[in-house]
């Protein structure tokens, strides 16, 4: 479980995994010059997890995801992003999350996009 905010914005992430010990894992919050995007990234440097992740969940706070997208594999050298099947996570206006029987137990890579509720003038 980690949690991470920059101003009234945050993102957790919550999963349960087996295996694949001390890995090392970072997690990015930024909101763009206008505030009006928060964007969020969850991921493993060093590109694939070994981890068996049986469930994950990111969850924005404050904002309203706009886009998201989940990667089995994240991109190291001359390696691209690999991305799960659109079956197997599902978003939300707020969440991100492993779909029950379809997700494959590979994560190596989470981004997502929100929109701030900044009051127009």
């Amino acid at each position: 479980f980690c949690s991470l905010w920059q101003g009234d914005y945050g993102c957790t992430f919550t999963y349960s995994a087996q295996g694949g010990t001390n890995e090392q894992w970072q997690m990015n919050v930024g909101v763009s010059e206008d505030s009006g995007l928060f964007s969020c990234s969850i991921w493993r440097p060093q590109g694939k997890s070994y981890l068996f992740f049986t469930q994950f969940k990111a969850e924005v706070k404050g904002a309203k995801i706009e886009y998201a997208m989940a990667y089995s594999q994240a991109a190291v050298g001359a390696q691209n992003d690999i991305p799960l099947k659109q079956e197997e996570f599902e978003i939300t206006e707020t969440t991100v999350s492993h779909r029950e029987g379809k997700f494959r137990f590979e994560l190596s890579k989470l981004v997502i996009v929100a929109k701030t509720p900044r009051d127009e003038l």
